[in-house]
């Protein structure tokens, strides 16, 4: 479980770190370096997650960034609410073939019903190589989702 007690956005990363254990993010090697509502970074390795040709698979970076977006979401929640994704969208701009990519995760628009995040993916060089935005809807745990 996610808490935000203390001002440490890196104690925080951490913690999101050890929750994630047994988690699509450790599947995918994503590491979180540092995590509020207002900036959530992590990095991701390109083995592993490649599709055929040997480049990033597109769905690893999707997975990069609605984690990222998630976290952010859920830290502007705050305790007894949750975030859960609704929408996400990405452009993918070049293809990746090795290294480390890391995604910056900043708020667009933090709302009491919504978090809106925009997420950038650099190559280790800085040149951009995927453009995504994911938007959560912010509620109280425990509620039934409608059906």
């Amino acid at each position: 479980m996610i808490t935000t007690t203390g001002p440490n956005c890196m104690d925080v990363a951490e913690e999101v770190n050890r929750a994630g254990v047994t988690t699509l993010a450790e599947r995918l090697g994503i590491r979180f370096l540092t995590a509020s509502a207002e900036l959530v970074v992590a990095t991701m390795p390109v083995a592993g997650n490649t599709q055929l040709h040997g480049m990033l698979h597109g769905g690893a970076s999707v997975a990069l960034a609605e984690s990222l977006g998630s976290i952010g979401a859920a830290l502007h929640a705050g305790e007894g609410r949750m975030a859960l994704g609704v929408d996400v969208n990405a452009t993918h701009h070049r293809a990746v073939r090795g290294g480390i990519v890391t995604g910056t995760a900043k708020p667009l628009l933090l709302g009491r019903s919504i978090a809106t995040y925009e997420v950038v993916i650099h190559d280790e060089d800085g040149a951009r190589v995927c453009t995504a935005r994911i938007t959560c809807a912010i509620q109280q745990k425990g509620r039934r989702p409608r059906r």
